[in-house]
């Protein structure tokens, strides 16, 4: 079992699986020793875990959640792409998008949701640089959709 597997057993998680394109892109690509992972929205096994937006029907917390489902889905995929999550050198870079009314100004709080968490699982490796923005609308009306950057080694 990996050093990134064990982590994940330890907190009780579990990835799921990684999901499958929703359009005409692919999940992640590899250039060099970078990884770069599509937006991944609050997808698990086909269905939606978390929807509506974040200063009408959703709260904080519901946010914060759902940023951490789309951190698990980053990181499905980037097992699924390479193998073995101990191939994560670094967590470059997220860009995070919350579903929120107009004017919503916590999306940097919403999003620490995913980063805390990828932190929690990598511990130095999950420190990134970070940009976390409110829209007012978001693929199936997810409540957050996040892309990442990940340095990988061979």
């Amino acid at each position: 079992m990996s050093h990134t597997d064990q982590r994940l057993a330890e907190l009780g998680i579990e990835l799921p699986s990684a999901p499958a394109p929703a359009g005409s892109y692919v999940p992640a690509i590899q250039v060099g020793n970078l990884l770069y992972l599509s937006g991944a929205i609050c997808l698990v096994n086909g269905e939606m875990t978390h929807t509506g937006k974040v200063g009408e029907s959703r709260d904080i917390a519901y946010a914060q959640a759902a940023a951490r489902v789309c951190a698990l889905n980053l990181l499905a995929v980037a097992k699924a792409h390479l193998g073995d999550l101990d191939k994560v050198a670094q967590i470059v870079q997220l860009n995070g998008f919350v579903n929120g009314v107009p004017g919503f100004a916590d999306s940097p709080i919403v999003i620490n949701g995913a980063s805390d968490l990828l932190v929690d699982i990598l511990a130095e490796r999950g420190s990134h640089t970070r940009a976390a923005v409110a829209v007012t609308g978001l693929p199936k009306d997810s409540t957050v959709e996040i892309q990442a950057v990940f340095e990988v080694t061979q």
